[in-house]
């Protein structure tokens, strides 16, 4: 089985997750897709194969070589988003794409376009993997456990390719944030792991957004309209008033690269009460602080306008960057990159405007950088994965194995 029919095969599966349900894994569709890959691996041949009762499966390709070395792991998830379904995927295979608009659902005029998608034009010749229109494709992270998986089938192939242990792992939920969350990092036993999660051929990342979530709680004094001056106090103008203290050009569509922003997600509310919902992000863990600081000293600015307990804010950190757990260890940056040359990829380190599963298994005391699983367009219908990406993030796994033996 190539490594493109193992991806066709895992997308039949439907794995989205679900943040509403309390358990883990969050949906019962995700054990059963992992119960699947448990046999899968189990007829591969692999070792020390385990799924627990949360949905982790983890698996061994024991070393070829007498000598000691450095366990490495690979991990993907196995959720999808729940942005949109992925039940009923229907991929097709563009072949030979030639540039133009491709039509995934003529009936309801559903058109993959380089006008909109212009990253599509890097792709011209190649072989693109889309959707019907109506569902995600599952590339985000089907396609990373494809080549994992294609990867040690391969080294299997090939026992003239000297390597150490391999620990494979596959877990739930990393959508919803809680990929990591129950993942045992002693159980799984690498010294380091990359996750084979992100876009576009070539990304190695190693660093990630500092991660909170705030929640603003605005409390009202409610009277009748008509004799309300100088008794009333709307909650919502005050949450508005709040909303405006906040830089209104460090927000999400006004920034890139290693500019932090503050993200309004939710905003209900009437004059007695009004919740404003917050996710706050930035690459820099000093910044990171200086805009939780921010926010709180803007609701102590509107409680001496409007009186104390006006405006309460809930502040929780989500993760941080991983970076600072990874750079004493740029040897397995290195690794990755030469392994990248050596597969004929051009590595592109990047900065993730978002997390990853590495960043909290980073500290939790697994290094994880992340790897290109080589789609695009991710959590929609526009979803698309090049062949060619998944082969080449396929033969990025096998050299890593193989680099891994050979300096160590």
């Amino acid at each position: 089985m190539t490594v493109t029919e193992r991806f066709l095969k895992y997308v039949t599966f439907d794995t989205q997750s679900d943040e509403s349900t309390g358990v883990t894994p969050s949906t019962e569709k995700q054990m059963v897709f992992a119960k699947y890959l448990k046999s899968e691996l189990e007829d591969l041949g692999l070792k020390d194969i385990t799924l627990d009762d949360n949905g982790y499966l983890f698996a061994t390709l024991p070393s070829n070589v007498s000598r000691p070395i450095p366990v490495v792991g690979f991990i993907a998830h196995m959720d999808t988003s729940p942005d949109m379904s992925g039940a009923d995927v229907k991929p097709r295979i563009v072949e030979k794409y030639d540039g133009s608009d491709i039509v995934l659902s003529a009936d309801d005029n559903i058109v993959l376009s380089p006008a909109c998608f212009p990253e599509l034009r890097d792709h011209v010749g190649e072989d693109l993997i889309v959707t019907d229109g109506h569902t995600l494709l599952g590339a985000d992270d089907k396609a990373g456990i494809a080549e994992i998986v294609g990867a040690m089938a391969y080294l299997l192939d090939h026992p003239e390719i000297e390597h150490g242990d391999i620990r494979v792992g596959f877990n739930p939920d990393e959508e919803i944030g809680l990929g990591a969350h129950k993942f045992d990092v002693e159980k799984f036993g690498a010294k380091w792991a990359y996750t084979m999660d992100g876009g576009e051929v070539g990304e190695l990342e190693f660093e990630n957004f500092n991660a909170a979530s705030a929640v603003v709680a605005v409390k009202g004094l409610n009277v009748h309209p008509g004799y309300a001056k100088n008794k009333m106090v709307n909650s919502l103008l005050v949450a508005n008033e709040f909303v405006s203290m906040l830089p209104p050009d460090e927000v999400p569509a006004l920034t890139e690269g290693y500019e932090g922003f503050f993200h309004l997600v939710g905003m209900e509310g009437e004059v007695e009460k009004t919740l404003l919902t917050y996710i706050i992000r930035d690459h820099d863990r000093e910044k990171f602080e200086a805009r939780k600081n921010l926010m709180l000293e803007c609701a102590e600015t509107l409680n001496g306008k409007y009186g104390a307990g006006t405006v309460s804010v809930t502040l929780k950190d989500q993760y941080y960057n991983m970076r600072q757990q990874v750079e004493p260890l740029m040897h397995i940056i290195d690794l990755a990159f030469a392994a990248m040359q050596e597969a004929g990829v051009e590595p592109k380190v990047k900065a993730i405007r978002g997390g990853t599963d590495g960043a909290q298994l980073s500290f939790k005391g697994l290094p994880c950088p992340n790897i290109f699983a080589g789609g695009l367009n991710f959590h929609g219908r526009y979803e698309f994965i090049p062949v060619q990406s998944i082969e080449k993030a396929m033969k990025v796994v096998v050299k890593i194995a193989e680099l891994t033996a050979r300096r160590y």
